[in-house]
């Protein structure tokens, strides 16, 4: 008998025995993170919460989809996930007084490939949720651990809920996207790109789609989108699953499958989740082994932030321009004391393609990389001005004056507090040329 048949039967006995839940509405009649929005929710709580103890936390995005009150009760049931606490979100409308709606949020908090609505439901909807009591005054008490925390989306919700999740790995540790707008609508087209370029993540990604998917020519194809961006996970060392079909553009497949996806899902808790390995040979060149991530080493301390600095053999400089605009630093040889052949060399991602890429502060390591500290974290361009990784910044970090490489370690300086990190880099020796990278 297989595994698979075994689950079937499980879930069919639990199907008939198990505990209910309630349905408890909320809304959110104000948003600093959406202005003029109203959100409506509804919380899962399971028969099973005794309000002594955080629950674990799903999110499911545009409302109650896939049956997932039904198989959650079942699964809790049967033990194959835990307690969990489910917070089914609508994306917010505004309406004008007169009760008609004047816009549609939808597309612009789902399909962004910013943190914006990562941001938004930790500091919004979660804490709403956390006020809120059960008919029989039982507190909604939310687990902080990313090993129990998930979040669904379908379509937009679908990018939505893998990029709440890529952005802040410590507030969601599992994904599931469904027919997801992987596609040129608001940059989700470029996200297989960054996730190839970005380090391991301690992420656990399912990924659905059919090759019937829809097909745009605006936008491109949805089907080719999500293999892309599970090849790309893949190759960065993600916990990935797939499920391709020949489904359509639909909640159908999903549904389906949506009780094998949360017992994998939840198959080891609660364990902790751990990175994998990139196939990124530069970025992977640059991590050490038993990496204990940022470290906070003293206070802040105000400094000009560097704008330009020089390349180690001092035949040129890197220039951030004065100029807000643009996602390159420039590169200026050095000739007689005079700057010449300015180009915008090194170029530079931005996930937030609406607004001027932030590019706080430069420096060279001693190989020649450009190092820039951006609002999407610290790329690292190689010696022909592409970005080859890119390193996440402390969670709570500030904005960067000061990039120092040594050997060994990267430290950052901000007003707040200065961060240190080992890799392995070395710093650079003025007067002395980095080997050359070739044309690449």
């Amino acid at each position: 008998m297989t595994k698979r048949f075994i689950f079937v039967i499980l879930l069919a006995a639990a199907l008939s025995a198990a505990a209910g839940h309630t349905l408890i509405d909320g809304v959110l009649n104000s948003s600093a993170v959406y202005p003029g929005t109203v959100h409506t929710f509804q919380v899962y709580v399971p028969d099973q919460y005794d309000g002594k103890q955080p629950a674990a936390l799903y999110v499911g995005l545009d409302g109650v989809l896939c049956n997932a009150p039904q198989v959650m009760d079942s699964l809790i049931e049967i033990k194959k996930m835990p307690v969990t606490i489910g917070v089914f979100l609508q994306p917010g409308i505004v309406k004008g007084r007169d009760g008609t709606v004047l816009r549609y949020n939808r597309c612009y908090e789902f399909d962004s490939t910013t943190g914006t609505f990562a941001d938004f439901l930790e500091n919004e909807v979660l804490p709403a949720v956390e006020q809120m009591t059960t008919s029989r005054g039982k507190p909604l008490r939310l687990s902080r651990r990313p090993q129990d925390r998930m979040i669904f989306g379908l379509s937009s919700g679908g990018i939505a809920a893998f990029n709440a999740a890529w952005h802040r790995p410590d507030l969601f540790g599992k994904v599931f996207t469904g027919v997801g707008t992987f596609v040129a609508m608001r940059g989700g087209n470029d996200l297989q790109a960054l996730v190839r370029k970005t380090e391991p993540l301690a992420l656990r990604v399912f990924i659905q789609d059919g090759s019937n998917d829809a097909w745009n020519p605006l936008f491109g194809h949805w089907y080719e989108g999500n293999q892309m961006l599970a090849s790309a996970l893949e190759f960065a060392g993600n916990d990935v699953q797939c499920d391709w079909s020949d489904g359509g553009h639909n909640v159908t497949r999903s549904t389906q499958i949506f009780p094998q996806v949360m017992e994998w899902m939840w198959r080891d808790w609660p364990a902790r989740l751990t990175p994998g390995t990139t196939q990124n040979d530069f970025l992977q060149a640059l991590l050490v082994e038993d990496d204990n991530g940022w470290s906070r080493v003293s206070g802040g301390v105000f400094k000009q932030p560097v704008k330009r600095i020089i390349y180690p053999d001092l035949t040129n400089i890197a220039a951030i321009p004065d100029s807000a605009g643009g996602n390159a630093v420039w590169q200026y040889l050095l000739q007689d004391g005079q700057l010449t052949c300015g180009e915008p060399f090194y170029w530079l991602h931005n996930d937030d393609p609406s607004l001027p890429l932030q590019v706080s502060t430069i420096t060279f390591d001693g190989n020649g990389n450009l190092w820039a500290a951006t609002s999407m974290g610290l790329q690292v361009c190689d010696q022909n001005g592409r970005v080859r990784a890119i390193l996440r910044l402390p969670q709570g970090c500030s904005t960067v004056n000061e990039i120092i490489i040594g050997n060994g370690t990267v430290t950052l300086s901000t007003t707040d507090a200065t961060w240190q990190r080992r890799f392995n880099v070395t710093a650079p020796i003025p007067g002395v040329r980095p080997p050359s990278q070739g044309q690449g």
